[in-house]
């Protein structure tokens, strides 16, 4: 995976980055999301870096990318802090103005990046995701069922970081199979390398302090929140996945956003592993030209 691919360790304020980078154009930030690293883009990025300059992180907690503590408000994990880091390490690349495109949780990375860095933001997609505000306010029995991970990463005192460092592999196929439309989308180079990462104790750990932040400092940023995104933003999700059957999506991010657009893709919750062709053609089809 990313054959002449660059790699780099970059030093950020708070974390040292772990990222792969190549192509020439338009420069485009992609970010992975929960369980997963850079690897997850291994289908998008060696096409899209034909036509742009693509650099592929792993987030702070995630992959290869260090593991900072989270402090006793998570604030280290908060997407604040994560937006610092990718936008530290476009930065050190040489890159100050750049287009985002974030899954998961990669995705409300992008989202707080393009308020807290709007000047450096040209664009965004988002994929397969809601703000992280309006899934918290909206949260009902089905939203409870669906993500459940999100209420039991939560829990304090390492309480779900000793059950799933009891098997972690097992609950990292777990996810898989339950989110995606098709189990056997997924390279299995691609699922050893998010292997190798998640039976890291200290990954299992960052990724918890990830979600306990998005129910605490996460909240309390987006609740004090006025500003709006102002650069044009691309929603996807999947027509398989949970997202796109319990929310008018588009409606969704026109609360938070000035310039929204998008559409749903044939698949479930991993569209660039499973909808790789559709993903890549609506970013083409978004992001700027040379």
């Amino acid at each position: 995976m990313f054959e002449g691919f660059r790699r780099y360790r970059v030093r950020a304020t708070g974390a040292q980055i772990n990222l792969v980078c190549a192509g020439d154009g338009p420069p485009v930030l992609l970010l992975h999301g929960y369980p997963q690293t850079h690897a997850m883009w291994h289908r998008i990025a060696p096409d899209l870096a034909k036509t742009h300059t693509v650099v592929v992180p792993d987030l702070r907690g995630y992959g290869d990318s260090s593991k900072p503590p989270g402090g006793a408000d998570h604030a280290a994990y908060s997407k604040r802090a994560m937006a610092q880091d990718q936008v530290e390490a476009m930065a050190a690349l040489g890159f100050e103005r750049f287009s985002v495109v974030g899954h998961d949780r990669g995705a409300r990375v992008t989202h707080r990046m393009a308020l807290d860095y709007a000047d450096r933001v040209d664009r965004l997609a988002v994929l397969d995701i809601i703000p992280t505000r309006a899934v918290f306010e909206t949260a009902d029995q089905a939203l409870a069922t669906a993500y459940f991970h999100w209420f039991f990463l939560i829990q304090p005192d390492g309480f779900p970081e000793r059950l799933i460092g009891a098997d972690p592999d097992y609950y990292l196929d777990s996810r898989l199979a339950r989110w995606g439309a098709d189990r056997s989308a997924f390279d299995p180079a691609a699922v050893a390398e998010y292997q190798r990462c998640f039976r890291d104790p200290a990954c299992i750990h960052a990724t918890c302090e990830d979600y306990r932040a998005a129910a605490t400092i996460d909240l309390q940023h987006d609740r004090a929140e006025r500003r709006r995104v102002s650069a044009p933003l691309l929603a996807l999700w999947g027509a398989k996945g949970f997202v796109g059957k319990a929310y008018d999506v588009l409606a969704t991010w026109r609360r938070y956003a000035d310039n929204v657009g998008g559409e749903a893709l044939p698949c479930g919750h991993f569209l660039p592993e499973e909808a790789p062709r559709e993903t890549l053609a609506a970013l083409k089809a978004f992001l700027p030209r040379k």
